[in-house]
C-alpha cells in the first residue's frame, strides 16, 4: 500500500519528468542552467585515514588549494559556505579576512555540499556574489569530528528520534539503514549478494586510486563473511571512518572561461527532503527524496539517463547506493538488485559509479558529499588517472544527508554540453 508521503513524492516526480525528446528543442532553457561553473576542486585524504591536522588547518589548506586550482586569490572571494560551527561561514570569514556579500551555513548532513553548489549557482546567477568557496573538513579518525555520533541537527528530547527510535534500541546510523535494507529485501526480493556486488564494484575503482583507504580487491564472499553490523548489513556494506577535507570554487560561466582550469558547468540542480533524523518518520523507507531531486536536476539540465557518463553518489551503506540508483531513474523501483548484479557500476561497466572508490572504500569523514563533487569535477576534466572514464562529458553528483532524509542532485557538464 502506497503511503501518503510516497504518493506525494510520485506526484512531484510526475511534474518534473523529462519531456519527450521531440519536445526538448522547444523548451526555454532554465535560467540557472550553465550560469555558474566549478573552477576549483581539491580534497585531502590519506591511505591510513589520518591527516594529522586540525579541522581549522585543513579548511585553510583546502581553500588555498582550490583557489590556486582556479587561478584566483582570497581577495576574489565574496561568499563562503561551510557546515562547520554554529555560524560556520561567519567564523570562517573572520579567520580568513573575507567580508562576504552572500553567506551560507546550511547543514543537511551529507548532502550539504550539493545544496551549497545549488545555492552558489543561484546566488551568482542573481548577481548576489561572484566567487563562492565551499569547504569541509572533519577528522573523526585522527582527531575530533563535530558530526560523530549524530552531531548537530539530531534534535532535542522532543524530537521524533528521541521519542520513537532511540528508546527502543534503534541506534544510529547502521540500524536505521538496516530497516531500509530489510524492507527492500521483503518487498522486492533484493539479496545480500546483490548489495555485496556494490561494495565489490566500488572497491574495483578504489584499487585504481592510490589515495583510497582500501586498495585490496574483495569478492562477494568477502563481503558476506565480514562481521554483521546490523542485519542484513555486514561491515563491508558500511562506509569508512576516516579524516578528510575538500573545497570547491564556484563562479559565473563568463568569468570561468578566463581562469586556470577548464570550467565544469552546473547544468542542473534539485534538492528535496522527506523527514528529519528519525527513519520512523520516513513515509516509505525504500524511496528516498532523490525521486524528486533527481528528475528536477535532470529536467533543468535537459538531459536523459543515456546522456550520463559517470555517476557519483552517496554510499553510506550499499543499500543507500542501490535505492539512489532506483530513485534517480536508472532502473525501476525494486529492480536495483538486478541492475547492479552484472558489475555495470565498476570499471568497464556501462554506468561507471563512484569512480574514486566511494564512501565504502575511498574516504568517509562523516559527510561524504564533498568528495562526490570533487571526483565528478576530476572526471569531467579528464584528471581521473587510471580510473578515468573515457570521454566523460556529463556527470551526476547526488548527496544524501541525515538518515536517508535530504537529497541534493547536481548535474555537471563540460564545455561541450553547454
Amino acid at each position: 500500500m502506497i503511503t501518503e508521503t510516497a504518493a506525494v513524492l510520485c506526484s512531484v516526480v510526475a511534474r518534473w519528468r523529462r519531456p519527450p525528446q521531440e519536445d526538448l528543442e522547444t523548451l526555454v532553457p532554465h535560467p540557472l542552467r550553465a550560469a555558474a561553473a566549478i573552477v576549483g576542486a581539491v580534497d585531502a585524504v590519506s591511505p591510513d585515514g589520518r591527516l594529522g591536522r586540525s579541522d581549522a588547518q585543513l579548511e585553510v589548506e583546502m581553500i588555498r588549494g582550490a583557489l590556486d586550482d582556479a587561478g584566483l586569490t582570497i581577495a576574489d572571494v565574496d561568499c563562503l559556505m561551510t557546515t562547520n560551527g554554529m555560524m560556520g561561514s561567519l567564523e570562517l570569514g573572520e579567520r580568513l579576512g573575507v567580508r562576504g556579500r552572500f553567506t551560507d551555513s546550511t547543514m543537511t548532513g551529507g548532502s550539504s555540499f550539493e545544496v551549497h553548489v545549488e545555492h552558489a549557482a543561484a546566488a551568482i546567477a542573481a548577481g548576489l556574489c561572484e566567487v563562492a568557496v565551499i569547504v569541509y573538513a572533519a577528522t573523526p579518525r585522527g582527531g575530533k569530528n563535530p558530526f560523530a555520533g549524530g552531531g548537530p541537527g539530531i534534535g532535542g528530547q522532543d524530537s521524533a528520534l528521541f521519542q520513537w527510535d532511540l528508546p527502543y534500541g534503534l541506534g544510529l546510523p547502521a540500524a536505521s539503514y538496516s530497516l531500509a535494507a530489510q524492507r527492500h529485501m521483503h518487498d522486492f526480493g533484493t539479496t545480500s549478494e546483490q548489495l555485496a556486488q556494490i561494495a565489490v564494484s566500488f572497491r574495483e575503482w578504489a584499487v585504481k586510486n592510490p589515495n583510497a583507504y582500501h586498495q585490496d580487491p574483495i569478492t562477494i564472499d568477502d563481503v558476506l563473511a565480514s562481521p554483521m553490523v546490523a542485519e542484513p548489513l555486514h561491515k563491508l556494506d558500511c562506509c569508512l571512518v576516516t579524516d578528510g577535507a575538500g573545497a570547491l570554487v564556484v563562479t559565473s560561466a563568463e568569468r570561468a572561461r578566463d581562469l586556470a582550469r577548464p570550467p565544469v558547468y552546473v547544468l542542473g540542480a534539485g534538492t528535496a527532503h522527506t523527514h528529519g533524523m528519525s527513519i520512523s518518520q520516513m513515509g516509505d523507507v525504500t524511496t528516498t527524496a532523490a525521486a524528486v531531486s533527481g528528475p528536477q536536476a535532470m529536467a533543468m539540465a535537459g538531459i536523459g539517463h543515456g546522456d550520463v557518463d559517470v555517476v557519483e553518489l552517496y554510499d553510506s551503506f550499499t543499500i543507500t547506493a542501490l535505492m539512489t540508483l532506483e530513485d534517480l531513474g536508472f532502473c525501476a523501483k525494486g529492480e536495483g538488485g538486478d541492475f547492479v548484479s552484472d558489475g555495470r557500476l565498476g570499471p568497464g561497466g556501462v554506468l561507471p559509479t563512484n569512480t574514486n572508490g566511494g564512501g565504502l572504500s575511498y574516504t568517509h569523514p562523516g559527510m561524504y558529499g564533498m568528495f562526490i563533487l570533487v571526483e565528478a569535477v576530476r572526471q569531467l576534466r579528464g584528471e581521473g588517472g587510471d580510473r578515468q572514464v573515457p570521454g566523460a562529458e556529463v556527470a551526476i553528483a547526488n548527496g544524501c544527508g541525515g538518515v536517508l532524509s535530504c537529497t541534493s542532485t547536481i548535474v555537471l557538464g563540460t564545455e561541450a554540453t553547454r
